[in-house]
């Protein structure tokens, strides 16, 4: 059982007809049915800055937690900043530009940012509390893979290496440039399309990396999955800025804590395995797609998501295991 899941099995479980979807398979969001027709998706995400310039960290926070909205095929409608800063920098700009950028990200797809709330810290952090709503007869969630379905991923990985790097001083500046881009990039578009092709199942890839959330869609959907690791995409430089030694600790946590549910094929480097592991901010979405739809679904991708790529398939098998091939 991991830490997370330790600490989760004391939550009382939730005997409401309405809640649709709790802490209980380990989605993105909370759901709440109001109507037959009408449900809140309700989010919160932060965290410490992974970039140096404060925009870009606003940008990157905001549009992962709207993710989270938009991976259960909800429609964001307003967010509140959730901020931890040291009182004795506010005069420096820095938290204005953090809250720019947070902004720009939330009036680009037409939602008011209503205010939030903040605390002195030492250490910088932001993030929001994103709501949404979704008509409860079509959200997405992690519990509805099938066996084969494709398993469709929408961003590169190897974020959670790139920032490392920049900690350490050493990313290069095209590295970054790239790595930047893709994580302030929104999941709307990839969002719409999920929803156009009535995809049923989906969920984003952040903090516990490509094979984590993959396992807990896998646990919800009681199936197993098939990983073609020849085929997921990477960020460029991040293989390489991972062989110089630039491995975030929790993407080291992540691989360890798969240990029993996760069968490398032994061709599967360490490298490779390491990354399927890397624990991202702001990545893509991973959707399970009818194979019948997947070539027309990844054709109307192309413009609307950085990448559109099939990185394996959804297997009979035990709950929650993965084969890397």
């Amino acid at each position: 059982m991991s830490e997370l899941a330790q600490v989760l099995r004391h939550i009382t479980p939730v005997d409401d007809p309405d809640a649709l979807v709790g802490q209980m398979t380990g989605d993105d969001a909370a759901v709440y049915r109001l109507s037959d027709d009408r449900a809140l998706v309700v989010t919160a995400d932060f965290f410490t800055p992974i970039v140096d310039d404060p925009y870009d960290f606003g940008r990157i926070a905001a549009t992962n937690a709207l993710s989270d909205i938009y991976a259960m095929g909800a429609t964001p409608m307003f967010a509140l900043n959730l901020v931890g800063f040291p009182r004795k920098l506010l005069g420096e700009g820095i938290l204005d530009e953090v809250l720019r950028g947070g902004s720009d990200v939330c009036a680009s797809v037409g939602i008011p940012t209503l205010g939030g709330h903040s605390i002195d810290d030492a250490e910088p952090k932001y993030g929001l509390v994103a709501i949404g709503q979704v008509d409860p007869r079509s959200m997405v969630t992690n519990a509805a893979a099938r066996p084969g379905d494709r398993l469709v991923l929408t961003k590169a990985l190897g974020s959670g290496v790139v920032a490392t790097a920049v900690k350490a001083g050493v990313a290069p500046d095209d590295v970054l440039s790239v790595a930047v881009e893709s994580m302030a990039t929104l999941n709307a578009g990839a969002a719409r399309v999920m929803a156009d092709f009535g995809v049923r199942c989906a969920t984003d890839v952040t903090g516990f990396g490509l094979l984590g959330h993959l396992r807990s869609l896998l646990r919800a959907s009681e199936q197993a999955a098939r990983v073609d690791a020849s085929t997921v995409p990477l960020l460029p430089g991040a293989r390489a800025l991972l062989e110089a030694g630039y491995v975030p600790g929790g993407t080291r946590r992540n691989l360890e804590d798969l240990g029993p549910d996760v069968d490398f094929d032994p061709s599967v480097d360490e490298s490779t395995r390491i990354l399927l592991a890397d624990a991202q901010t702001s990545g893509g979405l991973l959707m399970c797609v009818p194979e019948d739809a997947t070539a027309e679904l990844l054709a109307t991708l192309e413009g609307e998501s950085p990448v559109a790529a099939v990185v394996g398939e959804v297997v009979d098998g035990r709950p929650g295991s993965i084969e890397v091939v």
